[in-house]
């Protein structure tokens, strides 16, 4: 049985910028992954439009910096040959198509179960990420449908929806950048909406061949725009976290620009959230409002009844004919780790541990479960800056850890009282302001966002504290 010092799970960007550092360190390590590739999230979804949301100066390492992305906003396939050029430059050898199906703490290490064969590792670290397991909406007869099905995360790449009868279930930030696609081709396109969501602009722009080569050149000149981009999208967090109050603004502006570039009262009308901004994911685009208003788009609000063999029934009776159905469905996002069973301490599984909903001190230890870190793990996610800047203050606590040596685990009290301040602070947020959404389990505990600043973060995982810990 091979083993190692760490076994990282995932090789998306956590897991893939962790190695790196391992690497660095001489430290052993697998990096294993299911797929065929490398990538996690934009290795999955290669929907046309794919793109990030976050400004491509913040979304590279610190310590591996890309200096010549060719737009703003990186798409798809430049992020994910990024992730490649990483592995190849720093000589990763990641394990693919191994899946992990199950990790348990015996004797002092984690040993793996994978369906490349068993490993063994004194410490385990979960990169699996928060958006890697599609959401399948239970409509009736789904299952019955004759055309093709698909979630936008698993894009079937083989079907041509030119001249075809489209319904999209779903308007979320995947819906929202694949539907102007799909309204090009489409002969019809329903778009099922269940609520409006907050749309801000797209401010994005092609680097042209100059200013890729001065960046390139200059790379303190892609700091300063880091910088100066991190302090302004930081700043929003006065609004989500601290004073919602600030977010009106953004509010009245998201209206005035319905009434500006949308014609039709009615669909204005069914384009207006009912929830304050940020309650929800803030959705960035400018093409999405006149994609709706093609003459051969319906946005439809009335709840699904059921699915048929060829189309989909409203709740009012109406039925739309379909030979297409995209699931723009979003993610089972609180249901961390799943469906990988994994068995800690005196044969407590993380299933029972988070019965009532994920939670781990810092988002990184579980308490029962020593050795075991989590990357992107629960209350770490951000509405409004890069998550790469919260995966790298979590690489140094990680490494932090593993200089103590030792079995590490995370006391009751510790993590008790750190996620009991964390639930406090999240009744203050606009998350906690009345909605739904993929930010809570089903009895609306907040198990995804960080209550806070970016830098309290990285100040809080500056450096372990060994009176957190029990060691063995």
């Amino acid at each position: 049985m091979d083993t190692f010092r760490v076994a990282i799970i995932g090789a998306g960007f956590g897991g893939i910028g962790l190695a790196i550092l391992l690497k660095r360190a001489g430290i052993s390590h697998v990096l294993l992954d299911k797929g065929a590739q490398v990538g996690g999230t934009w290795r999955d979804n290669t929907y046309p439009g794919a793109a990030c949301d976050v400004p491509s100066h913040l979304y590279s390492f610190s310590f591996a910096r890309k200096t010549d992305w060719s737009r703003r906003f990186a798409e798809q396939p430049e992020i994910l040959d990024y992730l490649r050029h990483c592995v190849d430059e720093y000589g990763l050898e990641p394990r693919l198509n191994t899946e992990v199906r199950s990790a348990a703490f015996e004797d002092g290490r984690w040993l793996l179960d994978t369906s490349a064969g068993p490993i063994a590792a004194e410490v385990l670290v979960s990169a699996c990420g928060q958006l890697n397991r599609p959401a399948i909406p239970d409509l009736p007869g789904l299952e019955d449908f004759e055309g093709a099905v698909f979630h936008s995360a698993r894009w079937d790449h083989g079907h041509d929806a030119t001249g075809r009868k489209v319904a999209v279930i779903g308007t979320g930030a995947s819906a929202i950048q694949f539907v102007p696609h799909l309204a090009a081709k489409a002969a019809h396109l329903d778009v099922y909406q269940r609520s409006a969501t907050w749309i801000i602009p797209k401010p994005d722009r092609r680097y042209g061949p100059l200013a890729r080569r001065v960046y390139s050149a200059l790379p303190f000149l892609q700091d300063l725009d880091r910088l100066r981009t991190y302090l302004l999208l930081e700043s929003r967090a006065l609004g989500f976290v601290r004073h919602p109050v600030l977010l009106k603004p953004i509010e009245r502006s998201y209206r005035r620009r319905l009434r500006k570039e949308v014609a039709d009262p009615e669909l204005r009308r069914k384009l207006t959230p009912d929830h304050p901004l940020g309650c929800k994911r803030v959705l960035i685009s400018d093409d999405y409002l006149p994609a709706v208003q093609r003459p051969n788009v319906d946005l439809v609000t009335d709840p699904i009844k059921e699915v048929r063999r060829n189309g989909v029934v409203t709740g009012d009776g109406t039925f739309r004919e379909a030979d297409t159905i995209v699931l723009g469905t979003g993610f089972r996002a609180t249901e961390f780790l799943a469906p990988m069973r994994v068995t800690g301490r005196d044969g407590l599984t993380l299933e029972k541990a988070w019965a009532d909903g994920a939670e781990a001190h810092l988002g990184l230890t579980v308490h029962g479960f020593p050795n075991l870190y989590l990357l992107y793990g629960p209350n770490t996610n951000l509405g409004h800056n890069s998550i790469v800047y919260m995966l790298e203050s979590q690489f140094r606590y990680i490494l932090g850890c593993l200089e103590t040596g030792g079995v590490l685990e995370v006391k009751k009290e510790t993590q008790n009282a750190f996620n009991k301040d964390l639930q406090e602070r999240m009744r203050r947020t606009i998350w906690n302001a009345g909605c739904r959404s993929w930010y809570q389990t089903e009895d609306g505990k907040h198990v995804n966002n960080w209550p806070g600043f970016t830098f309290a973060y990285r100040r809080a995982t500056r450096r372990p504290d060994p009176r957190d810990f029990s060691v063995g």
